[in-house]
Order: structure tokens, then C-alpha cells, then sequence
């Protein structure tokens, strides 16, 4: 059964708004947000959704290897549908529900 995304992207922005609120980052996050743009996300950030990743979806999702794939440009403009995408894609492949 493939992943649902839209329940992905609700776990997704949940984490990141409890990384940002503190920022005044409050507007809905959606599959377009660029975490660098829209969210202003730092490198602590980052390691922290990382954190929270990694609880949630355990070492199906490696967001440090999803990171590493990718160039800098990339990395700069990376959206959360983005990630939506890579978390759905692993969550299959291990055949894991959402």
C-alpha cells in the first residue's frame, strides 16, 4: 500500500512548526514551502528535523543521506514536498505504513 503524503506532509509540518514557532514561522506549511525561503531554517534547524525524523520513521528515513544526494543549489531550494516524496518513496520500499 503506497504511503499517503498528505498524511506525511501533516507530520512533516507538525515537526516544523514546533523547530520554527519560536521564529514567528506560523503560516501553513504545504508542499511547495522551501525550507530556506519560506521557513528560514538554520543548520540547528535542520538537525533537529533531522532528530525528529528519526524518531518518527526510525532508520527507514535517513534525511542525512537524503541530504547528501543532493548538490548545493539543491539543498538551498529544497521544498517539503521534496521530502514528502522521499519519505513516501522510503516508507514503500520498506513496505511500511504511513
Amino acid at each position: 500500500m503506497p504511503a499517503d503524503q498528505a498524511t506525511i506532509l501533516a507530520e512533516v509540518a507538525e515537526m516544523l512548526h514546533a523547530i520554527r514557532d519560536h521564529a514567528g514561522v506560523d503560516s501553513e506549511i504545504t508542499m511547495s514551502t522551501r525550507f530556506e525561503d519560506d521557513l528560514e531554517m538554520e543548520s540547528i534547524d535542520v538537525v533537529s528535523l533531522a532528530g525528529r525524523l528519526q524518531v518518527r520513521y526510525g532508520d527507514t528515513v535517513n534525511f542525512a543521506q537524503f541530504i547528501a544526494g543532493l548538490d548545493l543549489d539543491s539543498v538551498r531550494h529544497l521544498s517539503v514536498g521534496q521530502l514528502v516524496e522521499y519519505i513516501a518513496a522510503a516508507l514503500d520500499e520498506v513496505g511500511a505504513p504511513a
